[in-house]
């Protein structure tokens, strides 16, 4: 990956670690770029509804934001395996062939965040069998992306000595 600059003046002492050229020839970076018709409307679910960081931005034709979410990872799940986390998730088998789930901080106050951004509440805050408090959510239909869950590790329980 390239160094981006928000102006033209980026010189090698202001460049961030994080994009420094990797000379290992692994994939070091995910971007999941979604192209979108209400930009602002995007921004401020993304941004501001789900409390993402701005890393950059650019404004020279059009619009475009690169929004820090932390780790990232890619999970691949065969039919059988999804409808059963649909089902444990969302109460039901939901078929969505692309879902973005987050790791928050706080479950609640996250999908109370994401719903007065525009989210729906597809399900309440369920314990699922590897130990996350998960909630399913629709994403503002402006979003080529519906599916959202939003999960919160939970702490293991703390071992009772006799």
């Amino acid at each position: 990956y390239q160094a981006r600059a928000l102006d033209n003046d980026l010189s090698v002492d202001s460049v961030d670690e994080a994009h420094v050229v990797p000379t290992d020839p692994g994939v070091h970076w995910l971007n999941l770029v979604l192209t979108v018709n209400d930009y602002a409307g995007a921004v401020a679910f993304m941004r501001d509804g789900l409390g993402l960081k701005t890393e950059e931005e650019w404004n020279e034709v059009g619009h475009g934001m690169l929004l820090d979410v932390g780790r990232a990872t890619i999970e691949i799940l065969d039919i059988a395996h999804a409808a059963n986390v649909d089902a444990i998730e969302a109460g039901k088998v939901k078929g969505d062939r692309i879902r973005l789930a987050l790791g928050v901080g706080d479950l609640a106050t996250a999908a109370q965040r994401a719903q007065s951004a525009g989210a729906a509440i597809e399900n309440v805050p369920v314990d699922t069998p590897w130990n996350h408090r998960n909630q399913r959510l629709a994403m503002p239909p402006n979003l080529p992306i519906q599916a959202l869950t939003l999960f919160q590790v939970m702490t293991e329980p703390e071992a009772v000595t006799p």
